[in-house]
């Protein structure tokens, strides 16, 4: 495993693509209402990511098997839909919850970001499943720091969110991220054998995706027909919550949480 450290200039070049993206999370964040297809989403994404001068990340991404490629800006993935949730005609419920994931890559370095939307008629259980994997994220980015191995961290989620009565998906996981969408190293939610023998490091430098993936109920998943949508196997919902950070000397740099815009020169239309 080689893990590609990232100069301070770097770090602000992914910076810019991290503010792109906040500003796209935000707006779906306006516009996601009954009523209102996933589609609909997707369509506003793409406008102010080409607005914006970057790359969608996901569109035109290899399925696997007989899966075509992606064929949208975002993934947009409801209820028991895990992750890779294709946009639709499908129009939101008030009952619903979406997970939007999404990344972007501009002058060739990438970010990537993901956030759990709530409808107005949600049930207490799926709003405390939302508010669990946002505080799952949120620990993860209180530990890490230099000198911090990985497990850790998993370890802290994954006792909180198991202690909360959910479940971590264990098929999918973060990623480190730089020139590419996915670089070394994988970063689970939880504590494997294998990030037991071979424990991520933290140092100034690594640049990672970190997403809890959390469920309901089992933490088993499988593919929808369509080759791409993530499902819980046993229907119940699912929530997603994803930030790319720099570690620092002073511990943890959120490249996606949307600051120094102007101090970057960053032209983006509201």
């Amino acid at each position: 495993m080689a893990i590609n450290l990232k100069t301070p200039d770097q770090i602000e070049k992914m910076r810019r693509a991290g503010r792109i993206i906040r500003r796209v999370l935000d707006r779906i964040g306006e516009m996601a209402s009954p009523g209102v297809t996933t589609e609909e989403l997707d369509a506003e994404a793409q406008r102010l990511t080409l607005e914006c001068g970057a790359v969608p990340l996901f569109k035109g991404v290899p399925g696997r098997g007989s899966a075509g490629p992606f064929p949208a800006c975002i993934c947009a993935s409801l209820n028991e839909q895990v992750v890779h949730g294709i946009p639709s005609e499908r129009k939101i419920s008030p009952r619903d919850i979406v997970s939007v994931d999404f990344g972007v890559s501009l002058d060739g370095w990438c970010a990537d970001a993901a956030e759990t939307f709530v409808m107005s008629d949600v049930p207490p259980d799926a709003r405390r499943l939302v508010d669990v994997t946002r505080n799952a994220l949120a620990m993860a980015l209180e530990m890490a720091r230099p000198g911090v191995g990985w497990s850790s961290v998993a370890r802290a989620m994954q006792e909180y969110i198991e202690g909360e009565g959910f479940s971590v998906v264990r098929e999918f996981v973060g990623h480190g991220i730089g020139s590419q969408m996915h670089e070394d190293p994988k970063v689970p939610n939880f504590v494997s054998r294998e990030l037991e023998l071979r424990d991520i490091s933290l140092k100034e430098g690594v640049v990672l995706a970190v997403e809890p993936m959390v469920n309901m109920g089992s933490p088993a998943v499988e593919y929808a027909p369509d080759g791409w949508t993530v499902l819980t196997c046993d229907r119940l919902p699912s929530a997603h919550f994803e930030h790319t950070i720099a570690i620092t000397a002073g511990g943890v740099d959120v490249l996606t949480d949307g600051r120094k815009q102007a101090a970057l020169g960053i032209q983006v239309n509201k």
